[in-house]
């Protein structure tokens, strides 16, 4: 298909990333985001051999392993310390790390610089507030109280898309799975070059973002799904670390600042039905929600970029595009979500023993099979 004019809805890593492949593509790509100050938090992410190689196909891999810590292990420990397993995990793309840590503000401005680089047009402090799709076009207004025309739309704005809302206001929405994750960034100790994954009723690991950083991650059961004083988020985090294994327990004195712990209810959705409407579609967690115990959401939506792009290019229509680009990904990601579901339901008491170190490895296989 030549060139488009498109509107991504959404300025985070599933938007910036399809306006990346889009204006490689040749689109005209225009990206919107509610939040005028472009913002992230500053803990870090895990981005598997996938992921590594969709940087490669995008162009972009070098910006983006300069900025992150690479790795090829991933280590499990069972929840009294002892290692369990220490996982090998094989490059995808030659002379490149299978893994990288890298720090959200590191990996936002990677794309956020690629995108413009790419063509994009990007607004700030804007949501769109109406959509209307006519069959050739869609008319899009704006919270600033301007309109504008495109081929199509992409709805890349999260869990809590505003986009489904207003394409499929009778589809589900997310609900709390009873299990939050807490992130704290520390000093990179000089051994750790793995993720350490900590299996038990409190998950936990840590994983390297730079030669200096590394970042805590901790998985808590939290029935009621129970509101957290700002002013007391270190304090918490140090109690639900209280039994910490070793390895871990060694950092959580470290744990004094309520600014830098951020504390998120997972919140998992999968749309089973189809993942667009006309000339508009969603995609990443729009679409496809995980938690993030695999460590896949932001992989499945940099993949769900790569291959919206290619689909766009080789169909002869939007519809053809959006239908070849449904199929393509519904069962892996269906898989990523289910796979990762099961993984917090074992750690809260809600579902059968899970191992780990198997799902890691299992998870490993699918993904590096081609997109």
């Amino acid at each position: 298909m030549q060139s488009q004019s498109v509107l991504i809805i959404g300025g985070g890593i599933a938007g910036l990333t399809s306006a990346i492949a889009l204006g490689n593509s040749g689109h005209k790509v225009e990206v919107i985001e509610k939040d005028p100050e472009w913002s992230v938090y500053g803990v870090g992410i895990i981005q598997q051999s996938n992921v590594v190689r969709a940087r490669a196909e995008l162009g972009i891999i070098d910006e983006f392993i300069n900025a992150s810590f690479g790795f090829n292990f991933v280590e499990v420990y069972k929840p009294d310390g002892e290692m369990a397993a220490r996982i090998p995990v094989q490059p995808l793309v030659e002379g490149y790390p299978a893994n990288v840590g890298i720090g959200r503000p590191a990996l936002h401005k990677v794309l956020g610089d690629c995108a413009i680089s790419a063509g994009a047009n990007v607004r700030l402090g804007i949501t769109a507030d109406a959509i209307n799709d006519d069959g050739n076009k869609v008319t899009v207004g704006f919270s600033d109280g301007s309109t504008g025309e495109y081929d199509l739309v992409v709805g890349a704005d999260g869990v809590f898309s505003k986009t489904r809302s207003m394409l499929m206001p009778s589809a589900a929405e997310p609900n709390f799975i009873g299990q939050s994750v807490w992130r704290y960034n520390f000093k990179r100790p000089d051994d750790l070059d793995a993720l350490r994954a900590y299996e038990g009723p409190i998950g936990c690991g840590l994983v390297p973002l730079s030669a200096e950083l590394m970042y805590m991650y901790v998985t808590t059961p939290e029935p009621g799904n129970p509101r957290y004083e700002h002013d007391q988020l270190a304090e918490s985090m140090r109690a639900k670390l209280s039994n910490a294994p070793p390895g871990i327990a060694e950092y959580v004195d470290q744990i004094t600042d309520n600014e830098a712990v951020v504390y998120k209810p997972l919140e998992p959705y999968f749309l089973d039905s189809d993942w667009f409407k006309g000339n508009v579609i969603i995609i990443g967690d729009a679409a496809h929600a995980t938690t993030p115990h695999l460590g896949q959401g932001a992989g499945l939506a940099i993949e769900d970029s790569i291959v919206l792009a290619d689909e766009l290019e080789k169909a002869a229509t939007v519809a053809d595009a959006f239908t070849a680009f449904q199929e393509r990904r519904f069962e892996r990601c269906k898989y990523i979500v289910d796979a990762s579901l099961a993984i917090c339901r074992s750690q809260i008491g809600e579902g059968p023993p899970v191992d780990q170190g198997k799902a890691t490895f299992e998870m490993m296989q699918v993904v590096s099979q081609p997109l």
